[in-house]
């Protein structure tokens, strides 16, 4: 009887001990398409330090933030900032905050893919706005000819393509496109999603990526490692200053040193067309998406974990990948709201 009690004992402990290990060794996210690569690295990479494994699903910012209000993963991700709306939203379904917690700066860039035209075009702010408003139809259109000198346009009806799903890609792209274009803002607006007034639909960076290169004449946008991944050419664009500047580490952190100073205390900031001559204008932190409140210790704990370590080491794989880090007065703020997390 003795060694029958003893038995079941050691059954229950096992068992307990296995639901903990399985609570907190498993993770859910889903969202961004935009910090893919590196959210895919990271992963990996914390899975062989700790055994931790979080499965994510890169479905698109809107996608990550409906099912973050809906409480079917443990995590959303997303390159635009929930709106006051949406955290109320979320609020009101699920109790309790939201958390916003930067985790790389990464770069929006215009690809494109004319035949014969093989140099680094430079778009200015109207012209990048003018061709997704459908005013500029033509590759040779004196918008785009002007700041291209030497380089032989063709007159073919250019190609747009934009994004299909919910995106934060599409989000830093109309926020870019609603601050240097009055017209844009009044007619279209910034947001994950969009009524565009032209062009065809891909679906993730992904999508866009592909259709950008097996359409001539097209030009897209998507998030500068999908352009570098699949050879794509890209332009450079006019920041604030009025100067061309190419997508790069240094350009993109030089965007995010004037946000760094003044970063709000929910870190849910813009830093498109900021200000400074090294500034790349279409720059923006990506972010997570975590419950204030998680009732499962387990997840609780190792959610917090993989946050703090991503804080630390893991920016240490970010420019491998041409995601800039983020900066250090960042981090310490975001070290400090990880306690937030009940």
């Amino acid at each position: 009887m003795k060694k029958l009690v003893t038995s079941l004992l050691v059954v229950a402990v096992g068992a307990l001990f296995a639901v903990a290990v399985g609570a907190q060794g498993q993770l859910t996210g889903a969202g961004a398409t935009f910090p893919n690569p590196i959210y895919s690295k990271w992963f990996d990479v914390y899975s062989k330090l700790k055994g931790v494994q979080i499965n994510y699903q890169s479905v698109g910012s809107g996608a990550g933030i409906r099912q973050i209000t809906a409480g079917t993963v443990d995590f959303g991700a997303s390159d635009g900032p929930m709106t006051d709306e949406q955290i109320a939203a979320y609020e009101k379904d699920r109790g309790g905050a939201i958390l916003h917690f930067p985790t790389v700066l990464g770069a929006v860039v215009p690809t494109y893919n004319i035949p014969g035209v093989d140099a680094s075009l430079k778009f200015t702010q109207k012209a990048i706005s003018d061709i997704y408003l459908g005013k500029i139809t033509k590759w040779n259109d004196p918008e785009i000819a002007k700041s291209n000198a030497g380089v032989k346009l063709p007159a073919d009806d250019i190609v747009v393509v934009h994004r299909s799903d919910g995106s934060g890609t599409t989000y830093i792209f109309t926020d870019f496109l609603s601050k240097v274009s009055p017209e844009w803002k009044q007619k279209v607006g910034r947001n994950t999603s969009v009524n565009w007034p032209v062009g065809l639909g891909g679906k993730g960076n992904e999508g866009v990526s592909g259709l950008v290169k097996q359409t001539p004449d097209a030009i897209g946008y998507v998030e500068l490692i999908y352009a570098l991944q699949n050879k794509l050419p890209f332009g450079d664009v006019q920041n604030k200053d009025g100067l061309f500047v190419r997508a790069s580490l240094e350009t993109t952190t030089a965007a995010a040193a004037g946000a760094a100073k003044n970063m709000p205390a929910d870190f849910r900031v813009s830093i498109t067309d900021s200000p400074g001559k090294t500034a790349y204008p279409i720059s923006s932190f990506t972010w997570l998406l975590i419950p204030a409140k998680i009732p499962d210790a387990g997840k609780r704990t190792t959610l917090k974990d993989f946050v703090r370590w991503m804080l630390t080491d893991g920016q240490k794989d970010t420019e491998a990948l041409y995601y800039a880090p983020l900066p250090k007065q960042v981090v310490q703020q975001e070290l400090k709201a990880i306690s937030k997390i009940q």
